[in-house]
């Protein structure tokens, strides 16, 4: 029996649906998703493996013109997955179109890889809280452009043709051992998903800049025999004001924010934990080389060894 594997990447602008496509892809949560554009800020591995084949998914921070240098390293993650990618997904967005300007769409697909090797899939999502009129008109400007070899109209969120999507990928995978053991569904560990619920629910919870100016990094990960686990967890800030709000008056705002963070915690590590969270400021983190690399986010954290 061949096995075929692969790497395949999605990639998008801002909030086009990457996270929930990758979510809905796996069949389970892995990356963490909101409303809100930029959640995802780091080069996320999704793994999928069935007996005859393997999809390793990489889902990756949106593509936008980097105003500071967490965003300029936000694009090499970006970037780094492209290259990487056996298969791209471009994923744009019918829920957000601007049709008076006829080449919206270009800065993001500008993005693609010209590797004659690799195949690309034009998936045009959130089909769901669309008009047949910007399907089609995304249709005809994805089609114009050719640059791919199948597009595909979906709704990640309620998993309209994502079926289809699965085996379309199953279809062009490369014969190819499978890259990871198949009880394996992420190449990150638990700590770096906790962190990522804790940052999803600072972005469900707070407002306007507060959960842009947040990193979460967890300090101490203790499994502990016949009582809950201890998490403790420090939330970066950048202005003391930031963190004032962040903890609110008498503590409220942290409290409810461990709250839910805790609670979905559970539901992913399935068992229970204590939560300690805990505020620090770093003044301009994001525009920090050192903080930075500290917090994941230096070159080396983008390379890959496909």
């Amino acid at each position: 029996m061949s096995i075929k594997s692969g790497y395949v990447s999605i990639i998008g602008k801002p909030n086009a649906g990457k996270s929930t496509l990758l979510n809905a892809l796996l069949g389970q949560k892995l990356s963490i998703t909101t409303y809100k554009p930029q959640t995802t800020r780091k080069k996320i591995t999704g793994i999928l493996s069935e007996e005859d084949y393997q999809i390793v998914f990489l889902d990756t921070p949106g593509i936008l013109k980097p105003k500071y240098l967490l965003q300029e390293k936000m694009l090499e993650a970006v970037k780094s997955s492209i290259n990487d990618a056996d298969i791209i997904i471009y994923l744009a967005d019918a829920g957000d179109v601007d049709r008076n300007k006829p080449n919206s769409e270009d800065v993001y697909i500008s993005y693609i890889s010209n590797r004659s090797d690799q195949k690309r899939i034009g998936v045009i999502n959130k089909a769901d809280i669309s008009s047949p009129e910007v399907v089609d008109y995304l249709l005809k400007t994805l089609k114009e452009k050719n640059l791919f070899d199948e597009i595909l109209v979906i709704s990640a969120l309620n998993g309209f043709n994502v079926n289809q999507l699965k085996e379309l990928l199953i279809g062009l995978l490369p014969e190819h051992p499978k890259y990871y053991p198949d009880e394996i569904v992420s190449d990150e560990n638990e700590r770096f998903f906790v962190s990522e619920i804790i940052r999803e629910k600072i972005l469900e919870l707070y407002k306007e800049e507060i959960p842009y100016s947040t990193e979460v990094i967890v300090e101490e990960f203790a499994e502990r025999e016949g009582r809950k686990d201890h998490i403790q967890a420090m939330i970066y800030v950048e202005r003391d004001s930031q963190k004032g709000i962040l903890i609110g008056k008498g503590g409220a705002a942290i409290k409810q924010l461990g709250e839910r963070a805790r609670h979905d915690i559970e539901e992913f590590l399935e068992r229970p934990v204590y939560l300690e969270l805990r505020v620090k400021v770093r003044d301009d983190w994001r525009s920090n080389e050192q903080y930075l690399k500290s917090f994941g986010y230096s070159d080396n954290n983008d390379d890959s060894d496909n």
